[in-house]
């Protein structure tokens, strides 16, 4: 799974394409979510993602077996194409960094529908002839660099898989809905925003014990709960917001 916000142009990584090639040492990307308000983040990450970021749901199509998918993204602006974690030095605000920027350049896509590969972002300027360390060795074979990348990206997307699976609980019991958050910045402007689907309080506490005590032993209650304490830092966005346009010569507090 790849996001195309993120990748402008994956290629497979072929043994015979890039037999000599080099994988550049790079520090994370962060310019790459320029225009980007959120990032997928898969439930494993929930627990230290909801630090930093409020995690909301978004629709995700159908699977393969064409049922309705969503999928959990962490928020990084309030607007189309804002970005408020990048910093205008190129820095991360958030101590979390997701894991697919972590992984970037390197992702895995599917070729047709069923079989996945190894993809690195052709527009990264990662791969060199000379600099960096080689993708494969003089036998062709994939190097132990290499095959650290491959590991960490093919962990992300098992992890994704199991994700969906997370996503699918909460569809069968009825419990995401739409949500609005609203706020009204000091020049008096408001703030909206929608788009996204989040656990209803009301649903979530009508669940019968067997209900809950079953979510508890997968696991997924506590995912729950930290997508529920993540919605607080909507807030922190919006003064985030605030500040950069402080910054700017714009207002100063959020009412």
């Amino acid at each position: 799974m790849i996001d195309p916000s993120l990748f402008a142009a994956p290629v497979p990584i072929d043994r015979n394409l890039h037999r000599h090639k080099r994988l550049k040492a790079q520090p994370t990307r962060f310019d790459r979510t320029a225009g980007m308000n959120a990032l997928f983040v898969t439930a494993v990450e929930f627990i230290d993602a909801c630090r930093d970021y409020p995690i909301v749901f978004v629709e995700a199509g159908q699977g393969p077996d064409g049922k309705r998918d969503v999928a959990p993204m962490a928020v990084l602006g309030l607007a189309q194409g804002e970005n408020l974690m990048l910093q205008p030095d190129g820095s991360w605000a958030a101590r979390y960094v997701p894991a697919v920027l972590r992984g970037y350049p390197m992702g895995i896509a599917t070729t047709d529908g069923q079989s996945y590969v190894v993809v690195i972002d052709n527009k990264a300027d990662a791969l060199s002839d000379t600099e960096g360390d080689p993708l494969f060795d003089d036998k062709g074979e994939p190097t132990a660099r290499l095959d650290h990348a491959r590991n960490f990206v093919e962990q992300i997307e098992n992890e994704a898989q199991r994700t969906r699976l997370l996503g699918r609980s909460l569809l069968e019991l009825d419990l995401l809905q739409p949500m609005r958050f609203d706020a009204t910045l000091p020049d008096g402007r408001q703030l909206t925003v929608d788009g996204f689907l989040t656990v209803s309080e009301e649903k979530f506490s009508a669940l019968p014990p067997d209900t809950l005590g079953q979510l508890h032993k997968s696991g997924v209650l506590a995912f729950i709960y930290a997508h529920q304490f993540s919605l607080g830092l909507m807030r922190a966005l919006a003064e985030r917001r605030v500040a950069r346009e402080a910054a700017a010569g714009g207002a100063t507090a959020v009412a």
